[in-house]
């Protein structure tokens, strides 16, 4: 019986998903690019000097981008929330009728009845206007909610830790096929990561790791490709 109290009482996955979605694309970004790249260089490179410097620019450059890119966009997300929540003030000022018998029809539209949904409206208009027709009418509430400074530390965060792996390779791992290596080692870092993300989502595993392995091998392979093709020896 505690055991069920216990998972009754846990928080939700989609609770997680605002800093998870911005972690997993940012590890994911940080090991893909950063072993793509290195791979491209060493194709193209006759030492090993080149590629962990490149590969060093990239984990660095890569790494500020995705925290900035994740910033403002999740920044544009929140003035659009506010600006939601603005204008619905100003209707719930000037329209308050309105509003309520719209909020009745939401009520109404999920299977209440239609007595029952302006009751329930009328109730909760009375609590808390604004906060009803933010989570009903705008679907906004505190765990969807954009928070710009949690998605670029978790992005630009996860960017660097998934980007140093590749460069451990490019730093330790025997020269000598080097772009084996970093394959291999790429692939592993993906499956692990594929595997964290999906436990943490409380979503399908092998779903994840055969998703994240397809996409992180077209990636690695295109750009290797690209490497021999233009293969200036560095």
């Amino acid at each position: 019986m505690k055991q069920k109290t216990d998972d009754y009482l846990a928080p939700h996955y989609v609770g997680r998903s605002n800093w998870l979605r911005a972690a997993v694309l940012g590890a994911n970004d940080g090991i893909l690019s950063t072993a793509s790249l290195a791979i491209g260089i060493t194709a193209a490179s006759e030492s090993r000097d080149p590629v962990v410097l490149v590969t060093v620019a990239g984990l660095v450059a890569g790494a500020l981008s995705m925290a900035a890119g994740e910033y403002i966009s999740v920044s544009s997300q929140t003035d659009v929330e506010k600006a939601d929540i603005k204008r619905e003030q100003q209707e719930l000022i000037e329209m308050p009728e309105t509003e309520l018998q719209r909020l009745a029809e939401i009520y109404e539209q999920r299977g209440l009845k239609k007595e029952t949904a302006l009751l329930v409206a009328k109730e909760l208009t009375e609590h808390d206007a604004l906060g009803a027709h933010m989570r009903d009418e705008l679907g906004l509430n505190e765990i969807t909610k954009a928070k710009p400074i949690q998605a670029a530390f978790a992005s630009g965060s996860s960017f660097a830790v998934g980007g140093g792996l590749p460069l451990i390779v490019t730093l330790f791992m025997p020269w000598k096929n080097m772009e084996y290596y970093l394959y291999g080692f790429a692939i592993v870092f993906l499956i692990l990561l594929g595997v964290m993300a999906a436990k943490t989502g409380g979503s399908n595993i092998p779903k994840a790791i055969f998703r994240i392995t397809f996409w992180g091998t077209a990636a690695m392979v295109l750009t290797a490709l690209t490497g021999y093709l233009f293969g200036v020896n560095l």
